[in-house]
């Protein structure tokens, strides 16, 4: 099949626009907790009716500095609550909102302050007031700088007891659905990053199809949400909009190191998250079975898991492997449940491909992470696996009300829908690239069934041709490699050699108990280990276990371990943790090289 669509399940009307959904849950549930906000280490619940008039109170302040409709704020910080409120507070005003990555340098912060021409920016930390102070010189149209943690939000609360309600009011009746709303710059793993137009009517199509299509996860009253991915990346701001949309309870972690605590603390329904998350679960949960000389009934446990997702799938599942599931729930899986707090049964996971097995493992063990697939400019999600029908291993169906197309010449993914982004802002020679015969074309390959739902191949871009003419898709083995626990990064090459190889480093957050597993000194490094037979050989049992995903041809024969981790740091890696292939190519070019000399 080369193009699938369905029809929508929620109209957006023209006039409508981001600030309705405060109205109309405060109006509606005006007593019901929309969000958590954790004050002196305890969660406190903010009904809908108090958010509304804290997002009216900080959109006051807004006006009373002078922001005026369509103007440009920008927003650097940690996910936190008082981001989503700033978000809303600005386009209660009638702005734009710009986010800007919290780990962002002082150049990449001029360049979206001065491209999108934001007339002013809420930093969360001095750090972030300092990076942005040092090239405050070069942005002239830059007016004010607050910061989070120095009052910004009672500062200009403060300012705006003079506004009145209906100088908001009217600014929100100005607003409709093909208004900007936010430009969001893509994290650029090459060139500058371009700045993705998104309308009200883009997010409100998203959500509203999205929250239709699959009504038991976003129940008002009854579901919750920890949100820790960072809101200047669209897959963070779907879910504060999508919270506000039903609503549901949002509660916000700021530091991915807290997450699993908060887990437990906040006990969430719904969990959002990238695969290197689930990923970390599992790993983290099969080494600690293993250092407590329980890792053959971890392994037999997930081995059942897994058999018992596939039976879903193919018809009545055999007694004797119900019973094991059973034995196992009891000893495995309500662990791992509680883990992830005891209450999901599901989470949305998107930015990368999760893996089959990993898949089938947790729906086996009763927790479903459902894949889907989207870019900046389809305002996060295109496709998702709907939780009545998941097809574990695709990243579903386009939501409804959109299309999916497969090239007929190269199998790139084209797609169509109200949740496309307009284009990229003053950037008209990239938009019209982008787009061809009015579809999106998303420079990704990929193939779709016979009901619809989409498998991911890789990128276009990143393609390989060895020397043999083959081509190879480097995406797919690369996400099996680095799904295992020793593995931190994989980058596989190839292009115009006799064979394929890859270039790995260390999962630093495992390295530690993969020591003590194997007897290795407490204080050896990664290069006191390089030439250590038991870390070569964990990384090519990871290596062997990638190459059952792929072709003789395609599979990896030779590797080099780097000794330098490939971060967002030292520059190998986007904030939104996609690896700058290029860059990495270009500075271990001799370490490539020597895999194929001789």
């Amino acid at each position: 099949m080369h193009e699938f669509g369905l029809p929508p399940l929620y109209n957006v009307r023209p006039d409508a626009n981001l600030t309705d959904l405060i109205e109309r849950i405060a109006e509606q549930y005006s007593d019901i907790a929309v969000v958590s906000h954790k004050v002196d280490g305890r969660w406190h619940h903010l009904t809908a009716a108090q958010v509304r008039a804290e997002v009216l109170a900080t959109a006051k302040g807004l006006i009373a500095n002078g922001i005026q409709a369509g103007d440009r704020v920008a927003v650097m910080s940690h996910t936190r609550y008082e981001w989503t409120l700033l978000d809303f507070a600005i386009w209660w005003a009638g702005a734009v909102t710009v986010p800007v990555y919290e780990t962002s340098s002082a150049e990449q912060v001029q360049w979206i302050v001065s491209d999108s021409g934001a007339v002013a920016i809420v930093t969360e930390t001095d750090h972030h007031t300092a990076v942005v102070a040092d090239v405050r010189d070069r942005l002239p149209k830059l007016m004010h700088t607050w910061q989070i943690d120095a009052d910004a939000v009672a500062t200009l609360k403060a300012d705006g007891a003079r506004i009145s309600d209906t100088a908001v009011a009217d600014r929100r009746a100005a607003l409709s659905a093909d208004q900007l709303a936010t430009i969001v710059y893509t994290s650029g793993t090459t060139g500058r990053p371009k700045g993705c137009q998104l309308t009200h009517g883009n997010f409100l199509a998203e959500m509203g199809n999205i929250t239709a299509r699959m009504p038991a996860l976003f129940r008002t009253g009854e579901s919750s949400v920890l949100l820790f991915l960072p809101l200047a990346h669209v897959l963070g701001r779907i879910a504060e909009i999508a919270a506000a949309f039903v609503p549901v309870d949002i509660a916000h972690v700021g530091d991915i190191k807290d997450v699993t605590a908060e887990l437990g603390a906040f006990r969430p329904t719904l969990i959002l998250g990238v695969p290197r998350v689930f990923e970390k679960v599992y790993n983290t949960a099969r080494a600690q079975a293993q250092l407590t000389g329980r890792g053959r009934v971890f392994d037999l446990a997930a081995t059942t898991a897994i058999a018992y997702s596939h039976a879903r799938d193919s018809g009545p599942i055999p007694i004797l492997l119900r019973i094991r599931h059973a034995l196992f729930d009891r000893l495995v899986y309500r662990r791992l449940r509680a883990a992830l707090g005891g209450r999901a049964t599901h989470a949305l996971s998107g930015g990368a491909p999760l893996g089959e097995r990993l898949g089938h493992f947790y729906r086996g063990v009763g927790f479903t992470v459902l894949e889907g697939y989207g870019l900046t400019e389809t305002c996060a999600a295109a496709t998702f696996n709907p939780d009545d029908r998941p097809k574990i291993g695709t990243v579903g169906q386009p939501i409804p009300g959109s299309s999916v197309r497969i090239d007929d010449d190269d199998g790139e993914i084209l797609l169509r829908g109200p949740n496309v982004f307009t284009g990229y802002w003053n950037n008209p020679d990239a938009t019209a690239d982008a787009f061809r015969d009015g579809w999106f074309a998303t420079g990704d390959l990929g193939t779709l069934d016979d009901d619809g739902y989409l498998t991911i191949i890789g990128r276009k871009k990143e393609i390989i041709v060895t020397a043999a003419g083959k081509n190879v898709a480097p995406a797919g083995i690369e996400d099996r490699i680095r799904a295992h626990a020793v593995i931190g990064e994989v980058i596989v090459v190839g292009d115009s050699k006799p064979f394929v190889s890859c270039l790995v480093t260390i999962d630093n957050e495992h390295f530690p108990t993969w020591k003590k597993l194997n007897g290795k000194p407490d204080d050896a490094t990664v290069a006191d280990l390089a030439a250590d037979p038991d870390l070569l050989a964990a990384i090519q049992a990871a290596i062997d276990d990638g190459n059952q995903s792929v072709s003789q041809a395609e599979a990896v024969r030779k590797f080099h371990l780097l000794q330098t981790d490939l971060t967002e740091a030292n520059g190998y890696v986007t904030p939104s943790l996609k690896l700058k292939r290029n860059i990495v190519l270009r500075d271990f070019a001799t370490e490539v090289d020597a895999m194929y000399s001789g």
